[in-house]
This record gives structure tokens, C-alpha cells and sequence, in this order.
């Protein structure tokens, strides 16, 4: 039987007035504590920001899922916030994780890309519209 292994980290920085970039890494499935750490991070991050454009890098590398409870937050945030994000890079290297991108752009007001290295996801980040 192997140990299971659950890990979120996230950073958050402004990189202007009105750009935020967060930076996820999913390690195991991710569960409603998850959000609970995230949202209030992220919306204080953008408080008093007049129109926020939000970047991602989500390393789902060794990500597994989301636990119920956490889709639904996952599909709250989306709701709440999704016009604000501009770019959603994430990178894996399983098949539902590309479909999630995909799935994911039609819940955001900007684009999510799936990519399996770090490298170019980061320089896509680094594109300006």
C-alpha cells in the first residue's frame, strides 16, 4: 500500500496595477481546505484593483482530482471570478488534465492552453494580448 501524498502551494503576485499572477502546484486531490486557503488569498490580492486581469500557472503534474466538494468551489470561483482571469496555463501530463483546459476556457473570460513543460507555458504567461 502506498503513502498517500497531498500538497497546494500558492503565490500570488501583483505585477502591476491591474495584473495579478498566481502560481498553483496540485499535488494528490485537491479538497474544499484548498479553496478555503486560495479564495481569500486571491480576492484580497485583487481588492481594490478597478478591473483585475488574473494569469495562472497550474502545475497538475502530480495532481490527481478534486475531491466533490472541491469541483464545487473549483465551479464557484469560475463563477465569481472567471471574467477577471486572462491566461490559465496548465501543465500536466495526463489527458483529462488537456480536456480540463479546454473545458476550463468556456468558464473564463480569457484562454486556458494546456502544455506538458513549464518552460513554455511561462513564456505564453509572458505574451502580451
Amino acid at each position: 500500500m502506498g503513502e498517500f501524498h497531498h500538497g497546494f502551494s500558492v503565490s500570488i503576485e501583483r505585477t502591476g496595477n491591474e495584473r495579478v499572477l498566481l502560481s498553483l502546484h496540485a499535488r494528490g486531490k485537491l479538497e474544499h481546505q484548498d479553496y478555503e486557503t486560495l479564495v481569500p488569498m486571491l480576492e484580497s490580492a485583487i481588492a481594490g484593483m478597478e478591473h483585475p486581469k488574473i494569469d495562472v500557472m497550474m502545475d497538475m503534474r502530480e495532481l490527481q482530482g478534486w475531491e466533490i466538494r472541491a469541483a464545487w468551489d473549483d465551479l464557484k470561483l469560475g463563477v465569481k471570478h472567471g471574467r477577471q482571469f486572462n491566461k490559465i496555463a496548465m501543465v500536466g501530463n495526463k489527458s483529462w488534465q488537456e480536456v480540463a483546459a479546454k473545458i476550463g476556457t468556456w468558464f473564463i473570460g480569457g484562454e486556458a492552453r494546456f502544455f506538458e513543460d513549464k518552460a513554455p507555458a511561462l513564456a505564453w504567461l509572458q505574451e502580451t494580448a
